[in-house]
């Protein structure tokens, strides 16, 4: 018999993966993922579960718009969610890009400044992105196409990468932005490769740096809020996510 002061031990199954609530859908690359880059998974604070997109190269994403790539992209959507709950009778919150931010950020800032977004191909950052993530088309934007490694170890999905020479470029990029544009008074970076960089970017220009990173955890805690305890809440019967 189980003590009437005793909460009940009870534990409710129904899937075959638990603990990870952040599902990440990844392009099919080789490049370098070091620690900070979305794709390593020692990067996040708490378990995430990756799907891989087959076909989905960096160079036919970036240059291409992904062309031909969007039934794959959502049937690896729709299999992550299948992993992670087996009756998905309803969607699922879906954060596509680290651009999502830029508006709320914009109003964080004081009148006059604005969010300044580096990007890895300015060429392909179309006015059609910024406004689908609530970007004006006017945002200031700088991208690293003209430096010596970043770019082209990215989307040429190169084996091998000079990460000091990738810093370098993103930190040129995000400097000559600013001198641009006196008005910025943060940045975003677009590219979820260019994580691993935003506190050098940060030091250097004396100014907040937001990454999908940042973003990604604060999507996660809506996710999973925390449990304060008792008195705020009570035990209850275990049902995983």
């Amino acid at each position: 018999m189980t003590p009437s002061n005793t909460p009940p031990r009870i534990a409710h199954g129904g899937k075959a993966v638990y603990g990870a609530r952040l599902g990440i859908l990844m392009l099919e690359a080789r490049f370098p993922r070091i620690p900070g880059d979305m794709g390593n998974a020692a990067t996040w604070p708490f378990p995430v579960l990756y799907k891989v997109v087959r076909g989905a190269s960096p160079e036919r994403v970036v240059t291409r718009r992904a062309e031909g790539l969007r039934d794959a992209f959502i049937a690896a959507a729709q299999e992550l969610v299948a992993d992670r709950e087996i009756a998905a009778a309803v969607g699922v919150p879906v954060a596509t890009s680290s651009l999502m931010q830029a508006p709320f950020l914009e109003r964080l800032l004081p009148p006059g400044r604005r969010v300044g977004i580096v990007t890895i191909s300015r060429r392909t950052l179309t006015e059609e992105h910024l406004v689908a993530a609530g970007v004006a088309p006017d945002a200031p934007v700088i991208g690293t196409d003209d430096g010596e490694e970043f770019t082209r170890a990215i989307i040429g999905n190169e084996a091998t990468m000079d990460v000091a020479a990738a810093e370098r470029d993103i930190l040129a990029a995000g400097k000559a932005l600013v001198a641009r544009h006196k008005e910025i008074g943060a940045i975003v970076l677009e590219c979820t490769n260019m994580i691993p960089y935003a506190r050098a970017l940060s030091e250097a220009l004396g100014l907040p740096v937001h990454d999908m990173y940042g973003f990604a955890c604060w999507f996660h805690a809506g996710l999973s809020p925390r449990d304060f305890g008792f008195p705020g809440s009570a035990a209850q019967e275990w049902r995983g996510r």
